[in-house]
């Protein structure tokens, strides 16, 4: 596989982390705390929705592979 074709996969995925990223953005297992002017975001159910779904993508890629 040459360079070229790996940034074009890397392009693709992280294309469409940024757009399931928009879609799901806040989910209920998110944690915030909010205390006067600082906030605190810990993204812990979208860190879990997004590792699967890198998961069975490098899953499908190395089917093809």
């Amino acid at each position: 596989m040459n360079i070229g074709k790996l940034l074009i996969i890397i392009g693709i995925i992280f294309l469409i982390i940024g757009i399931i990223w928009t879609f799901i953005g806040r989910l209920p297992g998110d944690i915030t705390f909010k205390k006067g002017n600082v906030t605190f975001y810990f993204p812990i159910m979208t860190s879990i929705v997004v590792s699967i779904i890198l998961s069975l993508i490098f899953y499908i890629l190395g089917r093809f592979r």
